[in-house]
């Protein structure tokens, strides 16, 4: 088994954009004291068997509808470039959606109990996020190619992991949580519209009609800053409604690494220079996540 090229499959640069949310929805249960440490560990071991799942699949199915071809501007997939074959990733698959069905089970089971309402509702929920993470390029007619990504990682990135891990923890659902839940989604719909600026052409050529290929780059940049400028702002807009303390500054300090991937999408156009902003992006959210976290406690 070539272990590197698996490895690279997997895509670990993509993990701490998923972990994130889950860290997001934590820690806004640690501030309503009601945070529990087991359930901070099978939720985040979901999430990487969901986002592996996830990478693979789009592995697969980018391979398949043509996306990641020799014009493609990223790095070479590796069902594309044949260094695993179709079968072998279908069957890792399958296995990744078994272990994120499993490891599911588990969460629900030690914040939930069996067979409780809450339990087959939540169930539900993460069957869904299987299929969508098999279906956004993998399917026959996969709605990535239709330019519904963005909306896709807004609800799962955002809404649902965090306020689905705060209430694993808490039991409770708090509207104001909607403010740093869709700040979460909207910087991961960034990283997702990073990825498709560089890939634009390719895209393009293979029918994926992502929201760039719509609207053009120029748009699509202006598009971007939107996101960031708007994840921001909700998340100040739930902090300043708590009591003024010096320390709730902090979380301004996020808005750096977000200009400095603004600056980038706004002046790279070579396709191949904004790939590191990919990463660059998913660890902005990472930091914003702890950089809020430290803030609201």
């Amino acid at each position: 088994m070539n272990v590197k090229a698996w490895i690279t499959a997997f895509r670990l640069r993509t993990l701490p954009l998923a972990l994130a949310s889950i860290g997001m929805g934590s820690f806004l249960a640690a501030a309503s004291h009601k945070f529990h440490a087991n359930v901070l560990f099978w939720a985040a071991l979901t999430t990487v068997f969901l986002q592996i799942l996830s990478n693979l699949a789009n592995d697969y199915g980018d391979t398949k509808h043509g996306a990641d071809s020799d014009s493609r501007q990223g790095p070479a997939r590796a069902v594309q470039s044949g260094v695993i074959g179709v079968r072998k990733m279908k069957t890792a698959i399958v296995f990744m959606a078994a272990l994120s069905l499993a490891s599911g089970i588990v969460l629900l089971y030690i914040s939930l109990g069996f067979g409780t309402p809450a339990f087959y509702g939540f169930l539900i929920l993460g069957l869904l996020s299987i299929g969508a993470a098999y279906a956004y390029t993998a399917s026959d007619n996969p709605y990535g190619y239709l330019g519904l990504g963005d909306i896709s990682v807004l609800i799962f990135f955002g809404l649902l992991a965090v306020l689905g891990t705060y209430f694993l923890h808490t039991g409770e659902f708090e509207p104001i949580n909607l403010l740093p839940a869709f700040s979460m989604g909207l910087f991961a719909t960034a990283v997702l519209n990073v990825n498709n600026i560089r890939d634009m052409e390719s895209d393009r050529e293979a029918g994926k009609r992502s929201i760039p290929v719509r609207i053009g780059r120029k748009k699509a940049v202006v598009y971007h800053v939107l996101l960031l400028v708007v994840g921001l702002a909700t998340a100040i807009f739930f902090i300043v409604r708590l009591p003024f303390a010096y320390h709730r500054l902090i979380v301004l300090l996020a808005g750096v690494p977000l200009l400095i991937n603004a600056k980038a999408v706004i002046q790279k156009t070579d396709p191949k220079s904004l790939d590191p902003y990919l990463k660059q992006m998913a660890l902005s959210s990472l930091l914003f996540m702890l950089l809020f976290g430290i803030s609201i406690l």
